[in-house]
């Protein structure tokens, strides 16, 4: 840590050379600067400089290393473990630096390091073009793809990741860097997976994806029903294009005009088949789904953009979520995924998910860190409430949903999908193979572990 005088100093002159704004305790602004998604995050940054380019984030990170104080980086702030704050250090924070430049000729994108979900998602949607997003319009794109990106596209285009083309980091001395399959190759492969470990990514370009139609069938359904509609979900989907998606979501019934008022705010089992393509298609594939006896039903096209939105959780609430990945998907295990969906401890938040994976996912490339990528299936327990006096039944919940998964779970984790659960949930969301060759990566681009706050990787 720096004198006091020094740091007053520098601090001074960070303010001066910013095209941004920089935040410190006491400042007008401060507090709104450091709220993100999680409202269980409450830390106190020693200066949060919010960048609005590249230069910016230079000295922002020359600035840090000068005073000796830790980075942590502000892209969405979507990480349920609050990995975009710290105390007492330097955030980055790139949410200025949200442009978003679509290249139809080249079917690719090229995404600002503070963009969100729906920043790309309405960029790309005017040219019938998309890629892998987020299932959550106000996530970050930078985080959610260098982490790995699983979306309702993955079936039909892949990760996130498997659409990534270049990065363009600013790495833990203040370097900016350019990594490509030819530039830079070696880091650029710790980036498909790796997340913010090797340095501050400023933009990323993406392969892109026609798209011209978009659909959805959302069938809802008594709880008791709930095990038979499962069943017949996953046959739909083990027999179905890698153009169908979706989901098996637990929630409560929300008054929307498609939902029978006797059905609104109860606990109900909703299947949901994303679908690249039109409505007549998705019709027929849905039918099996249909002909089981059910309370509600959408079944219609829809733009992707909106439907990117679909699940969006309002700010300010407590978040806990984690995950688990499937060896299989028997009838057993449907039966016990079922029941538990009444022990949700805040019902109204809460949301009990069951993801399909294969596809696109399972025959991606295979010599990136993505280990979960041949798993069919993932149960996402993911505990929402406002309260704090729920927190102890609320984290059990998530937690009581893993062990019941256990006797299928193939040990391998997407870690956007979790929090800060220790070093073997980090080894086994890269694979024990690769973990040695990412901190050789971590060793060249970051040999002091300054990009900690994340899943950390710790240089060889």
């Amino acid at each position: 840590m720096a004198p006091l005088s020094k740091a007053h100093q520098a601090l001074a002159a960070l303010r001066e050379d910013l095209a941004g704004a920089v935040f410190a305790p006491g400042d007008p602004g401060y507090d709104d600067a450091r709220t993100v998604f999680n409202a269980m995050i409450d830390r106190r940054p020693a200066v949060i400089a919010q960048c609005a380019g590249e230069a910016d984030v230079v000295r922002s990170v020359r600035f840090a290393r000068e005073l000796d104080l830790k980075i942590a980086v502000h892209g969405g702030g979507h990480s349920v473990a609050g990995m975009a704050l710290n105390d007492n250090g330097v955030v980055v924070d790139l949410r200025r630096m949200h442009e978003v430049t679509v290249h139809p000729g080249s079917a690719s994108v090229r995404v600002g390091g503070g963009a969100v979900m729906s920043d790309l998602d309405r960029a790309t949607q005017p040219h019938a073009l998309a890629t892998t997003g987020g299932r959550v319009s106000t996530t970050g794109v930078g985080g959610f793809v260098l982490g790995g990106g699983s979306g309702w596209l993955d079936r039909a285009f892949g990760l996130a990741v498997d659409n990534l083309l270049g990065v363009e980091l600013v790495t833990a001395d203040g370097t900016p860097v350019l990594a490509t399959a030819e530039e830079n190759p070696e880091l650029f492969w710790a980036l498909h997976g790796g997340g913010g470990n090797f340095g501050v990514a400023t933009a990323l370009t993406l392969k892109l994806h026609e798209l011209p139609e978009f659909s959805i069938a959302l069938v809802m359904y008594l709880t008791e029903t709930g095990p038979e509609a499962v069943r017949t979900y996953r046959d739909i989907i083990a027999t179905g294009p890698s153009e169908a998606g979706g989901a098996v979501l637990y929630i409560t019934a929300p008054p929307e005009p498609f939902v029978p008022e006797h059905l609104a705010g109860t606990l109900v089992c909703a299947v949901l088949i994303t679908y690249a393509g039109g409505e007549d298609d998705l019709r027929k594939l849905a039918q099996p789904l249909l002909a089981l006896p059910h309370e509600a039903e959408v079944l219609s096209a829809m733009p992707y953009a909106d439907v990117q939105c679909m699940l969006d959780d309002p700010p300010g609430l407590r978040n806990y979520w984690s995950a688990e990945y499937l060896t299989d998907l028997p009838d057993e295990l449907v039966d016990i995924f079922c029941a538990r969906a009444p022990s949700m401890p805040v019902p109204t938040n809460c949301q009990h998910v069951l993801f399909p994976q294969g596809g696109a996912i399972a025959t991606g490339p295979a010599e990136y860190p993505i280990p979960y990528r041949d798993a069919p299936w993932v149960v996402h327990p993911f505990g929402v409430w406002e309260d704090p006096a729920d927190d102890e039944q609320a984290l059990k919940w998530v937690r009581d949903v893993r062990a019941d998964v256990r006797p299928w779970r193939t040990g391998a984790i997407y870690l956007n999908f979790i929090g800060d659960e220790g070093r073997d949930r980090v080894v086994a969301g890269l694979g024990t193979e690769n973990i040695n060759r990412l901190a050789r990566v971590k060793r060249q681009y970051d040999p002091d572990n300054v990009f900690r706050y994340n899943h950390n990787i710790a240089p060889a």
